[in-house]
């Protein structure tokens, strides 16, 4: 039997492990650009007990996302409809992968 693999808490791509300033300088961006982010609800990132913001690994893959969003000449409006299309993509196809799994069980 092999040693069950202990998981450590930066595995966890939604644990908030970076500050403002960490994230900032990884994308190559202003605070002040994250900080708007967060303000206009495109970032959520969780709050340390003094109430500064700490990004998860799943918060700078999104900041990266819409960094390149924004590259590509799209408004934060534009980038925030664009991230609400994608996720109803994603949530439809969840549901034709589940209707097809349910006829594949009935035949």
């Amino acid at each position: 039997m092999g040693a069950r693999r202990e998981q450590r808490p930066y595995d966890d791509p939604e644990r908030p492990l970076f500050t403002v300033g960490q994230v900032a300088e990884m994308l190559d961006v202003q605070q002040a650009f994250l900080r708007r982010l967060d303000r206009q609800d495109l970032v959520s990132p969780a709050r340390s007990d003094g109430y500064q913001r700490r990004y998860s690994r799943a918060d700078v893959d999104r900041v990266s996302e819409i960094c390149g969003l924004v590259g590509e000449g799209l408004t934060l409006a534009g980038v925030r409809r664009v991230l609400e299309l994608q996720a109803e993509v994603s949530s439809l196809q969840s549901q034709v992968a589940a209707l097809r799994a349910a006829a594949r069980r009935r035949t």
